[in-house]
């Protein structure tokens, strides 16, 4: 008769902090390759074009296994954009907390969002053309946010031109993001990422000072 075993089998074994850390490492991984592969496919084929299965492949993963990490392909279009969204606003509010003077905030919103505009060409893309298949509540999140992060950018002009009307403040903010928004239009023609980024740094800035 054997009494009180001492040995534990590896499926019963408790996970060392190492590993969970390793894991959710791991899964955080494999959460970020997704919202990069819906970007791409959808900016490419709109988001009716793509299936989850599609998603999946492209991770190396199957479909059904998406499922681990978002709920359906409309969670994760909307963790694209409201990520993004969400993303502009800490960044915008945070370069501008850092500068000197009103001046020196308005050159380093517009490097970021330049940067934001050359790194993400394909979220552009996917926020034009298929903002509309959020669900109404996520389209108002990504909305609200947006408006938050345009009002930064106001804050910076009524600075610089504090006799000009806060309505016109932002037209001429919502027209610079079109202008550095073009990127993913532009048709570039093999010019190289710094001219473009000082092409645009240069109007952007010419248009708002």
């Amino acid at each position: 008769m054997v009494h009180d075993a001492t040995v534990t089998s590896s499926a019963t074994a408790p996970t060392g902090p190492d590993e969970r850390i390793g894991r959710t490492e791991a899964k955080a991984r494999r959460r970020e390759a997704l919202l990069d592969a819906a970007s791409r496919h959808f900016a490419e084929r709109g988001f009716n074009g793509v299936s989850i299965e599609d998603l999946g492949t492209a991770v190396g993963m199957s479909g059904p296994a998406v499922y681990r990490h978002f709920e359906s392909k409309h969670a994760l279009l909307a963790a694209v954009l409201v990520g993004v969204s969400q993303n502009l606003l800490d960044g915008g509010t945070r370069v501008v907390s850092r500068a000197p003077d009103g001046e020196l905030a308005l050159r380093a919103l517009i490097e970021f969002h330049v940067r934001f505009a050359l790194d993400n060409a394909d979220v552009i893309r996917v926020q034009d053309r298929d903002l509309d298949s959020l669900s109404g509540d996520e389209r108002h999140t990504v909305r609200t946010l947006q408006r938050r992060y345009v009002e930064v950018w106001v804050g910076v002009l009524q600075y610089l031109h504090p006799q000009t009307d806060v309505t016109e403040l932002r037209i001429r903010a919502h027209a610079a993001f079109g202008l550095i928004n073009s990127t993913p239009y532009s048709g570039q023609g093999g010019v190289q990422r710094e001219a473009v980024r000082r092409i645009l740094e240069e109007m952007a800035f010419a248009g708002l000072r």
